[in-house]
């Protein structure tokens, strides 16, 4: 009977306990000793205004902060700094516009650096902002991979050494001392790029390999496109007009050159003996020579030229004030599998 009493008192605590713990057993993880799920990284966003209004009021100061993933929007205004982005991944630098944030130097050679030795940089994209060259060099990319840089106004030179993976695209790159965008031992692409008034538009030396597809590229002092040593290249659908030459092929080069129109320049094409080109399709017209090989003299290098090249006017809208798009009635429309020749598409005959 005591026993019996017992239980009857005790029988609701009994069943309290084992109902918290079948609750606790629950919650609890199957395998007390599985780690947590990894949690996704938690991304900033950092804001730069000369004003106060942000986090910060130097550019460098933000990217010191941030780390990678980040994102530094910057506001309008006028930047004099040395601008260095190393050692970090998946980082995005944003302007307000091309032509509303402008980063000028101080004190060495090339505003904005992206890597330096031995470090690099990962997967940095930049865009919407003007970069003015400081001793010689606007930008300098050096020892990393991914790097896209992306409607940046650049006064000077964009060198590029020892990167993979290098994009300009949307880019106006001009008013250099030497060349515009060269390349040294690089891989990259350039695409609807504006290059002018340099002495070389692009120069890719070394190992690189390079494709240039659709820019304009005009004014050089020298050659527009310029390849040394063993670099390789594809040039499809560019417009290289006015220029001291358009393209030259100097040492045992290799390129892939097609759809392009070659105008008003002293050499279209220019050979050296032990460079390898195929030429396609290209359009060549009111140049002081299409095809040269070097030498002394140099000699018309006929063998050389495409099967498929054209000479044929361009028709441009108005190459006086520099626009080179197509008028409507171009004979460049419709050349081979290209809809048309060159950088930009044909004015439309339609208001």
């Amino acid at each position: 009977m005591i026993v019996q009493h017992m239980l009857t008192i005790f029988r609701p605590v009994i069943f309290s306990c084992a109902l918290i713990l079948c609750v606790l057993s629950g919650l609890a993880p199957a395998n007390p000793e599985a780690p947590s799920p990894p949690q996704a990284p938690v991304s900033s966003v950092w804001q730069v205004a000369l004003d106060g209004s942000g986090h910060f009021t130097s550019i460098q100061e933000a990217i010191d902060q941030a780390v990678s993933g980040d994102t530094i929007l910057i506001k309008r205004g006028s930047y004099a700094e040395d601008v260095t982005v190393h050692s970090k991944e998946g980082l995005s630098i944003i302007g307000e516009g091309m032509d509303l944030v402008v980063l000028s130097g101080e004190k060495r050679v090339g505003t904005l650096h992206i890597g330096k030795w031995p470090y690099g940089a990962t997967n940095v994209t930049i865009r919407d902002l003007s970069v003015i060259q400081h001793g010689g060099l606007g930008v300098g990319i050096f020892n990393g991979s991914g790097v896209r840089l992306t409607r940046i106004r650049v006064n000077g030179m964009v060198f590029s050494q020892q990167v993979q993976d290098v994009h300009l695209e949307d880019c106006v790159i001009g008013d250099s001392e030497t060349t515009g965008v060269a390349f040294a031992d690089s891989t990259g692409t350039l695409s609807g790029n504006l290059i002018y008034h340099n002495d070389h538009g692009v120069a890719i030396g070394g190992n690189s390999d390079v494709t240039l597809r659709r820019n304009v590229i005009t004014r050089s002092l020298y050659e527009a496109v310029l390849m040394t040593d063993q670099s390789k290249a594809r040039l499809i659908q560019n417009t290289l007009v006015q220029n001291g030459g358009g393209a030259a092929f100097q040492d045992d080069a290799q390129a892939d050159v097609q759809g392009n129109i070659i105008s008003q320049s002293g050499v279209g094409f220019l050979f050296f003996p032990g460079s390898h080109t195929m030429l396609a399709f290209n359009a060549l017209s009111d140049n002081q020579g299409d095809y040269v090989m070097t030498g002394t003299p140099p000699t018309p290098a006929l063998d050389r030229a495409g099967k498929t090249d054209v000479q044929l006017t361009p028709g441009f809208l108005n190459p006086e004030k520099g626009d080179f798009r197509l008028q409507a009635d171009s004979s460049l429309i419709q050349i081979g599998g290209f809809t048309y020749l060159g950088a930009l598409p044909p004015v439309s005959s339609h208001p």
